[in-house]
Parts: structure tokens; C-alpha cells; sequence
């Protein structure tokens, strides 16, 4: 039987990753967990970071602190993150602090779930519960619009993820991987 060879520290450099971002809704956690273990890498969700973080619901955090805050909070830890060989599935918002945005391209390859409203509202209404940075009064719709843009502005690549499952977006983002990106990872 082969050994495998004794980890004794942290790779000193950080990359390669690959960061789901999208809207709430979009699948970047579901999508993210196919992509991790087709990879055979890490997943990380920053949301669950955030609430690891502060012990306390997504939501109930963005309703505490306020839009704002919320932002920042998120920012921090997206910058606190270290990772290899890891699939970063991140909150929506992310793209509101380009400290965050900054810090995930030098992990890796940033990949836009792109969902179409009308399924992201479907989705939003079937879990209310779920933690969306946004004011008193602010629609889905036009944080949706507002984003769009962000995201596109950020992403490497845009895996239209209608009318795909999981999987699917998984093997379509492993197949539209920057040439020679995964050459390296043999770990």
C-alpha cells in the first residue's frame, strides 16, 4: 500500500481556489459541494463563516448590525480566509466590498452562478429565513439588477445555471477552468 507523504504545515502559497458568487438562491452552496468533491477539494461557505463567527443566524446578524456593518463584517472575514485546494461558496453580497473581491481573485478563478430572477424569487419565497443583506424598504428585484452588474464586473467566467442541476454546473465550470489551472494540484 503506498504512504502518503507526512503534512507537517500549511501550504505556504494560498492558491489555487475557485469562488462561487451569485445571488441568494442562485445554488453556489449546493453547486459548490458537487464542484468541491468532483475536485476532490475543500468547501467553504462564508456565510457559515459569518455565523460561526458571531454564533448567531445569518439573518438575525444582517437585521443586528444593519446593511452597512453587515458588509463590512462579511469583508473581514472573506479577507481572513486561507485556503488551497478549496471551492469558496460566498454570500451575495460580497461584491459590494472589492477588498473582498480583491482578496478571493488572488485566491483563483471567481464564477458567476447566473440564475434569472424570476427563478430567484421562486427560490428566496420558498425560504424566507434566508439572510439577505439589504435596507428597509429595498426590492429583490433591484438588488438583483444592482448586482448583475457587480457580478459580471467580477467574475472570470458565467455558468448559466438555468435549466442545469448541480452537477451539471459543477462539470461546467471543471471544463471551463483556465488551461493548466488544475496542473499543479497533485495532491
Amino acid at each position: 500500500m503506498p504512504t502518503k507523504p507526512a503534512l507537517t504545515a500549511a501550504p505556504s502559497a494560498p492558491a489555487p481556489c475557485i469562488t462561487l458568487i451569485g445571488m441568494a438562491g442562485a445554488g453556489k452552496s449546493t453547486v459548490g459541494s458537487a464542484l468541491a468533491q468532483e475536485l476532490g477539494w475543500a468547501l467553504v461557505d462564508s456565510d457559515h463563516l459569518i455565523e460561526a463567527t458571531y454564533g448567531a443566524r445569518l439573518q438575525d446578524i444582517t437585521d443586528a448590525l444593519g446593511k452597512s456593518a453587515f458588509l463590512d463584517t462579511e469583508a473581514k472575514v472573506i479577507a481572513a480566509i486561507k485556503a488551497h485546494r478549496t471551492v469558496i461558496a460566498t454570500g451575495g453580497s460580497v461584491v459590494y466590498r472589492d477588498s473582498a473581491m480583491q482578496h478571493l481573485a488572488a485566491l483563483g478563478p471567481i464564477v458567476f452562478i447566473d440564475v434569472p430572477f424570476r427563478l430567484i424569487e421562486e427560490r428566496i419565497a420558498r425560504n424566507p429565513e434566508r439572510g439577505i443583506a439589504m435596507n428597509p424598504g429595498e426590492k429583490l428585484e433591484d438588488i438583483f439588477n444592482e448586482r448583475l452588474a457587480l457580478y459580471t464586473h467580477y467574475a472570470n467566467m458565467r455558468c448559466r445555471a438555468e435549466g442545469k442541476n448541480p452537477a451539471q454546473c459543477a462539470r461546467w465550470i471543471h471544463d471551463h477552468l483556465p488551461p493548466n489551472f488544475l496542473q499543479g494540484d497533485r495532491a
